[in-house]
């Protein structure tokens, strides 16, 4: 059971990674750095502040509290990254911390008890807590990148082909399958 929660959630990650960099791909780059008003955020100051989050709660995962001391939170959302480029970087640093913390974990690390900011969780509720709060911010790019792009490919099922999709699932014997599956094999293809 355990196992398949966390083969669960790194599967889980990896399809809010492919839907942040779905959506970069479909806005231009002055889009990026785009926000409504100044109590916005771009989606470049998302993935500043999602960075920031993953490197601090990441980082010695195990074994300290998950808010580190050098962290600063406040610097997350200035809408400082020069470019796309650097926005990329940030991005693919963040999530290279967090399956760097994650893909070792075994069973017996599950119930361990570790610290976000003095707050006892277990592994699993930590696990869980960056999840909810990761797919709250990818949706927020993916918001604002269909809001923007001049044309939005859809990230799941197109509107208009929901009888169409239920159809050929239904048309297959069942099976058990990860969720993820299907969106993260077409990525790779």
């Amino acid at each position: 059971m355990e196992n398949n929660y966390l083969e669960s959630a790194k599967k889980q990650f990896e399809y809010y990674k492919m839907l942040g960099e779905k959506t970069f791909s479909q806005v231009s780059d002055e889009q990026l750095f785009w926000q409504y008003n100044e109590e916005s955020n771009s989606i470049a100051t998302i993935v500043k502040h999602l960075w920031g989050n993953m490197l601090s709660r990441w980082t010695d995962f195990l074994a300290s509290d998950g808010e580190k001391n050098w962290r600063n939170r406040e610097a997350e959302f200035e809408n400082d990254i020069a470019d796309k480029t650097e926005l990329l970087e940030k991005w693919n640093e963040g999530w290279h911390y967090l399956f760097n913390a994650i893909n070792p974990l075994t069973e017996t690390d599950l119930a361990k008890e570790i610290f976000i900011r003095n707050q006892g969780h277990s592994v699993v509720e930590a696990i869980n807590r960056q999840l909810a709060h990761y797919a709250y911010h990818v949706g927020q790019m993916v918001f604002i990148g269909k809001m923007l792009a001049e044309k939005w490919t859809s990230l799941s099922i197109p509107k208009g082909k929901s009888n169409q999709f239920n159809d050929d699932k239904f048309a297959q014997e069942k099976h058990r399958q990860h969720f993820t599956d299907e969106f993260l094999n077409k990525n790779k293809e």
